[in-house]
Formats: structure tokens, sequence, C-alpha cells
């Protein structure tokens, strides 16, 4: 391994095997691994055996929208939102900060990971973000190994116990969203556009007025102002954080990195029409919205009813309360059957001194179009919100920033932006499989993202070993801790016992170590990789090479030699494991 690290760029061979491990920091450094992931995903023969599945029959009939409605109640059914710190195991600060001191800024890195200093919104510190994340019981210096997940990966969450179904952090559903979209919604890549914030990822699918995917989710520009818990937590990335990375099919943008690849047409199009989605005109409807979202304000307003042709009020934070149970809204024009349904006895003939009448207030809305971006109209409507019940300020700029997000995305103006020898990767949705695998192959050499889609992939004989190794033997911390207090008999009657099954289908697609320790799986090859990692840990010194030939995995630890059985129909040849790092 020493003469590796001497001969190779050490930046190529950390950018090579980070696509096998593909860590959010890993797609933090290397922003291309996120198109890449999303291009293994679309190779993958998973997502294509979706359009056989019979929620899918005629799906080519519908019209866009409707077909990503039905695609998103599949991915409900069939997935889990997962962002537990055992899965993917932890690391240090320090260990990922020696990874890449050699060719980036570090002091960028602290001013825009969230886990390396970045603070981004006050918010996410006021919730102290150790603690969201379970990471208080551990020293400062820890921070999870998150890892995003292939569909394979994804899917081979069922064999988890208690689990039923696949599962994947964010990252992961967000390149299972865009693969998905388009092979079985024929949506085409040039509508699609990855982003990540320091906590978040998720889609913006140029449709319509637009769609952002949201983890299991999705949400369109209504859904995204009406007020509800689930628009809330949607809202939240795009509202307190910026966007880190941008990816699409013409390339990517980086707020850490001077230089972007994305084309800059493509990008100002984003812009603007990301712009567009997050602003919305204030109507009675969004005032309405607006005080759904807002909980801790309900209490000042109310809403008011004609019970026997005499005017009755009732709390807004008690109506609300209603349509939790109801197919009824406050804010539409099912109002009044909402109202209904209350029992009189809730309502009361006067409101509370200091209480502002929502109905007042729409009725001003109704006469007077309000421009919120306009200081006159601003304060006009702030008049309206004076009360002794809250700060009609404070309330103002609130409604300001429900109406009119402005997405902190990188700043094209102050970017240098390469144009690429290939603008798009020439695939569309009318391709086939194959013919889809055949067009990535041809431009690799071409697009950095096609050549590390192998890699991702997990193709090795479509990619050199090293990078593959590399990832194996230095970034398995689960399998290493699940089998700690185990000795080495132990250790190999456990790995003997597992299924002789790879949770990658295909020839020559290999899963790493803590893979086949999480899901109880391998074929001969894995399970070599990953008992060699074990014993190179607690041996360092130790000659340890896996000789593969056409049926079998000899692994050869000093003198002892143990044999595997493999139908993986990887090329022969000789993997030296003696010389990689070990684990602090």
């Amino acid at each position: 391994m020493e003469n590796v690290m001497n001969t190779e760029n050490k930046r190529e061979l950390e950018l090579k095997s980070s696509a096998i491990t593909l860590s959010d920091m890993e797609i933090f450094i290397f922003p291309e691994l996120m198109y890449s992931l999303l291009l293994a995903n679309l190779m993958s023969p998973r997502i294509w055996e979706w359009r056989h599945d019979k929620w899918f029959d005629g799906i080519e009939k519908m019209k866009p929208y409707r077909r990503i409605l039905r695609l998103k109640q599949y991915i409900m059914e069939h997935y889990a939102f997962n962002l537990d710190l055992d899965t993917w195991g932890l690391t240090t600060k320090e260990r990922e900060i020696n990874r890449f001191k050699d060719f980036i800024d570090m002091e960028a890195l602290h001013q825009s990971n969230a886990l390396f200093g970045y603070e981004g919104d006050k918010f996410y510190f006021d919730i102290d973000i150790r603690k969201h994340f379970g990471l208080d019981k551990y020293d400062g210096n820890v921070i999870p190994y998150w890892k995003t997940e292939t569909v394979e990966a994804m899917d081979a969450f069922q064999y988890k116990p208690l689990s039923r179904t696949g599962a994947g952090e964010c990252v992961s559903l967000a390149a299972l969203y865009a693969a998905a979209l388009f092979i079985v919604a024929r949506i085409p890549l040039s509508a699609i556009y990855m982003m990540a914030t320091p906590l978040h990822s998720q889609n913006y699918i140029d449709i319509n007025d637009g769609i952002l995917t949201n983890n299991r989710r999705l949400v369109t520009k209504q859904m995204w102002f009406n007020g509800t818990a689930l628009s809330a937590q949607a809202r939240r990335a795009l509202e307190k954080e910026r966007v880190t990375v941008v990816a699409h099919e013409t390339g990517w943008i980086h707020t850490f990195y001077k230089n972007a690849t994305i084309a800059p047409a493509a990008y100002k199009h984003l812009a603007a029409k990301l712009g567009e989605f997050l602003n919305i005109d204030l109507t009675p409807e969004i005032l309405g919205n607006f005080v759904r979202h807002r909980r801790d304000l309900q209490k000042c307003f109310f809403i008011r009813r004609p019970i026997r042709n005499i005017d009755h009020y009732i709390t807004a934070e008690r109506a609300f309360a209603y349509e939790q149970d109801s197919s009824f809204r406050l804010t539409d024009d099912t109002r009044n059957k909402l109202l209904a349904e209350i029992d009189n006895d809730e309502f009361q003939l006067q409101p509370v001194s200091g209480g502002i009448v929502l109905n007042d207030l729409e009725d001003f809305l109704q006469k007077q179009k309000i421009d919120l971006a306009d200081p006159k109209d601003a304060a006009r409507l702030t008049e309206k919100f004076a009360c002794s019940c809250l700060n009609a300020k404070t309330a103002m700029e609130q409604l300001i920033n429900f109406c009119l997000v402005i997405p902190k995305i990188p700043d094209g103006s102050a970017k240098k932006f390469a144009s690429q020898p290939k603008d798009s990767f020439g695939i569309t949705p009318e391709m086939d499989r194959s013919t889809l695998i055949t067009q990535i192959k041809n431009i690799r050499g071409l697009r950095n993202e096609a050549d590390l889609a192998f890699y991702a992939y997990r193709d090795l004989n479509m990619s050199e070993p090293k990078p593959f190794l590399l990832a194996a033997m230095e970034r398995s911390p689960v399998s290493l801790a699940g089998t700690k207090n185990m000795n080495e008999a132990e250790i190999l009657a456990e790995i003997e016992k597992m299924p002789d099954k790879s949770i990658y289908d295909e020839d020559a697609r290999l899963a790493q170590p803590d893979e086949v320790w999480n899901f109880g799986r391998g074929d001969g090859i894995e399970k070599a990789v990953l008992l060699a990692n074990i014993i190179h840990q607690r041996r360092p010194t130790e000659k340890i090479a896996i000789d593969i030939s056409t049926t079998k995995a000899n692994l050869n630890v000093g003198n002892q030699k143990l044999l595997f059985q493999t139908g993986k129909k990887v090329r022969p040849q000789i993997w030296n494991l003696t010389g990689f790092a070990v684990r602090r």
C-alpha cells in the first residue's frame, strides 16, 4: 500500500475511494460524487424492475405530475428514513481533517460544514445540534460517519432486525428519487437539480410550478405555503441553511470552491425557478396559512362566525386544532363547514381584548393588494397587526419571511464557470438500461462523474481495485466495533454462517465490509475482505493477501489459508492488503 501512496496522486485516490464509501463529508469535499451516485443508481437493475410493478401500470399515459405522485407513494411504502449513528458508525474530526488537509482550505471547511464549526442559522445551535443527532454522549471531536447508500444498500435494510422495508438517509433518498424520476416517471435529467445543504439534501424538479423532494415526500409550491407541520419541516433547510452544492447533468457548483462546472444557463434557470417557487403574493388564504404555521401567534387571532345571526368568536388556536380530524380547512372555502363541526359552546360572544379578528384582516387584503417587498405596504399591514397580544413588527417580519424566502444558493457571479467537454450525458428517458449503461461508458474520460459512477456502482471489473480496498480497509468502523469482544475463531464462525449472497445482484459488484456485517450476508470475496480488515486491525504487520480465481477467494494471513467460494466472476487477481492504515 505504501507503494500505491507514493506513486498515485493522493487526491485522485481519495476521490475514487470516496465514490465507494460516499460519506456526507466525502460528498461535501468532492461535489461530483453526488451525480456519480445518481448515475450508479441509473445503471442498477433494481429501479428498472419497478417499471414492471403493477403499481405503475399505465403510468406512461399519465401527465408528469401524476406520474411523480404515483412514484412518491411507492417510495413512501417501500423505504423508511434512517439517520441513526449505529448503521455506519463514527469517525473523528482529526481523522477526516488528516485525510483532506493536503488539498482543501481547512478554514473554509470550518465555515462551510456543520460538523466542523459552521453554525448556519442560530436555530440549529439553539436546539443543540450534537444532542439532536445523539452525539452528546461522545467526545466533542466525534462525528457521525454517515454514508450515502446505493439503492442496493437501501434495499438491504430489510435484512436488519426489526426492519421490514428499505431505508436510507437524506442524500440516499434524494439520489433514489432522482433516478426513479428518470427511469419510472420519465422525467428528463435536465429537469432534475440535486441540492445539498450542510444538514440536508433534496431535489428541485422543474415541472409546472416546481416540486421539491424532501426525504420520502414531495413538496409543491402550494404545499410549501400551506402552513402545516409537514411543510414547516420541509421548509427548514432552505429557510435556515445555505445550499452548499447544486448538481445537475451539466455539472456542479459549490459554495466552497471558486470554480464551477454547471452550465451557466442551467444554473441561472434554477436560480430563477427556485426563487419563484419560494415566493408568493399575500392573499387572505396565505395569511391564514401563516397563522396556521405560527402556532405561537394563534392565541392572538380569533375567527368570527355568526350563530343564529349573532357574531361569535373562537380562538384560531382552537379552530386549527379541529382541522387535525377534519377534511375541511380554515383557510379555504370549506371554512364554514369546519366551523359547523365545532360545538357552539366553544365560541364566545366577544374576542378577548387585544386580539385580532382574522376575518377583518382578510377583508382588508381582499380590498387592498399588499406588496410585502414594498416598505410602505408592509407598514400599512403592520398597523393592522397592532394589538396588545403580539409585537406587530415581529409578526410582520415573520409574515414576510413566510411569504418571501430567499434561497441561499452559491453565488454564480463569484464563480469561474469551466466549460465541460460534454454538457449533457446524452441520456434520454427513451433509452433502455443497456443503452444507458453503454452511453455512460462512452463518456468516461469526458465527464469525471461518469468515470466515478463505476466506483459508486462497485463494479470491480470496470474500476481499479485499489480505491475499493482502501475504502474497505480504512473506513469500516461498524464491523470492527461489532467484533471487538470476539476472538478470531468466533468471528470466522459468525461470517461463515452468513448466507453466501451479496446485496449486489450483478457479477463483479461488491459490498464493503460494513455492508456485509450490517446486513448479515455476502459473497465469498466480500466475506474475505471483511475478515481481512478485522485481522489487519488486530495484527497490522501481518502479511495479508486475497487470491481471487474464477470460483474461489483464498485469504492468506501469514501461513494461514482460508477458502471462500465466490460467484462474482471478478477477474483473477491477487490483492495485497498489507500496509493499510489502522483505525485508532
